[in-house]
């Protein structure tokens, strides 16, 4: 397969703006002509490796970042699934029609992206709280190098009083805040895994929560007190519009210190690669949970200290999301609200506590490497009825050779497994899986024929 140039206008004219600089300072930078430059920014010339490179140390920036950000609302494939709502369907709106929108007017198209995924499909019911919550978190690649790095330092403390973290915040709590650990029986607090009796001074944690989950929760108490001025911060800098939001943004970063606090940026880090990720090794290194483990590999972003860029996704049986984070990944399988039955996360559920691994292809012709295994959350239980979900973890195949898992497999040439982002956006003419037709094709009727697949429809 030829190597997809990439064409970047919009994102180079948005920095160069952003950063005061006329197309002849710029040029003048990287070494080429103002002319040059001119047709980069039209889309009318690729960016070569070697400019791309250039743009990264010119703007201190990720170069997976210059080219994950390439194209206005995600691309071509995005938009279309964007116009492909029936709000659109009058309109007729074909490929070529979008391409010439896109290279136009760049900015404009990622305005109507923006707005589009705010308000909703045809929603009419304003905004959607975790829809927010999810954009603001993705805005920052979910790596908060402030947390970070407060984490670290105080996790570094931490060791010096005591070997064992758990004990050691607690002390901490004790000493420091005048709040004591009590692990109280189900019988006694028979709906809640955590609570804070500020009466008694105590943080109240349930048996039914495992080490891992006890250490988190003290953790998660100890972020509340001593992280609260950073979080303040960028809960307000985020200027969200819902309340709910808002609070939801605190818990995700109070979490996230709290996983920091478990698993510190520099020690984790060097121990994934020592390691080849290894997930089961991870948990037990730092005495963490699976789920833990997944979400801390997503934050793994610092500016000359760069993990390997997964995304994460947690689903339920009936295939509903309640956790994505796509990190540094760009990666679709996150991103969309569609997900395909042939994509292993969906037969975890079937081999429980089992690691999955699968090489998928996605129809524009890129390839990710994806571990999935599903989790039970400490505790949650209702009557009966016991929680389960899956957690997807990925990454490009083409950075996944490091991984002990990945081992024996060829990324580049071996068999992949063709997946979409949902029967409604994926065009695959061939799939007995099939449950809908794509909103984007025009469906087609032959009486004297059926064919393997469900359904038939137009080309593009």
């Amino acid at each position: 397969m030829a190597e997809q140039k990439l064409f970047a206008g919009h994102t180079v004219r948005r920095l160069r703006r952003s950063n005061g600089l006329s197309q002849a300072a710029l040029a003048e930078a990287l070494e080429i002509s103002p002319s040059y430059l001119n047709l980069i920014e039209r889309n009318q010339r690729p960016l070569t490796a070697a400019l791309l490179l250039r743009l990264a140390d010119q703007f201190d920036t990720d170069p997976r970042a210059l080219a994950g950000a390439s194209d206005p609302g995600g691309g071509m494939d995005a938009m279309r699934r964007r116009l492909a709502d029936p709000m659109f369907a009058d309109l007729e709106i074909d490929r070529v029609q979008i391409e010439e929108w896109l290279a136009a007017a760049p900015a404009g198209a990622e305005a109507f992206a923006r707005a589009f995924d705010r308000v909703g499909a045809a929603s009419g019911f304003g905004l959607d709280p975790f829809a927010e919550l999810r954009a603001e978190i993705e805005r920052w690649r979910n790596h908060f190098a402030d947390l970070d790095s407060d984490a670290e330092a105080l996790a570094d403390e931490l060791r010096l009083g005591a070997g064992d973290l758990y004990n050691a915040i607690a002390e901490r709590l004790r000493v420091k805040h005048q709040l004591s650990i009590r692990i109280l029986p189900v019988d006694a607090m028979p709906d809640r895994l955590r609570r804070l009796d500020l009466h008694a001074r105590q943080l109240q944690l349930s048996e039914l929560l495992d080490p891992a989950s006890r250490t988190f929760g003290a953790a998660f108490q100890l972020a509340q007190l001593e992280a609260k001025d950073p979080i303040d911060w960028l809960v307000k800098g985020a200027g969200f519009k819902e309340r709910a939001s808002e609070r939801l943004f605190r818990r995700h970063l109070t979490s996230y210190f709290a996983a920091a606090l478990m698993m510190p940026y520099a020690r984790f880090l060097r121990a994934c690669e020592a390691t080849g990720y290894d997930l089961e090794l991870l948990q037990r290194r730092f005495g963490a949970g699976f789920e833990q483990v997944a979400h801390r590999l997503t934050t793994l972003q610092r500016v000359g200290a760069r993990g390997l860029p997964f995304f994460m996704i947690r689903i339920d049986r009936a295939g509903q999301s309640s956790k994505r984070f796509g990190g540094a990944s760009n990666s679709p399988l996150v991103e969309e609200d569609g997900r395909c039955p042939l994509w292993a996360l969906h037969r975890a559920f079937d081999h429980p506590g089992t690691l999955l691994t699968q090489l998928v292809e996605l129809q524009d012709g890129s390839r990710w490497f994806t571990l999935a295994r599903t989790v039970r959350p400490q505790g949650v239980s209702i009557g009966s009825v016991a929680a389960e979900f899956a957690i997807g973890l990925g990454l490009a195949a083409d950075v996944a050779s490091p991984l002990a898992s990945a081992r024996g497999i060829d990324l580049k040439r071996g068999e992949a497994v063709g997946v979409g982002l949902g029967c409604r956006s994926c065009t695959r003419p061939d799939c007995p899986q099939r449950s809908a037709p794509p909103v984007s094709r025009a469906l087609v009727f032959n009486e004297r024929e059926r064919a393997i697949a469900p359904f038939t429809f137009a080309g593009d």
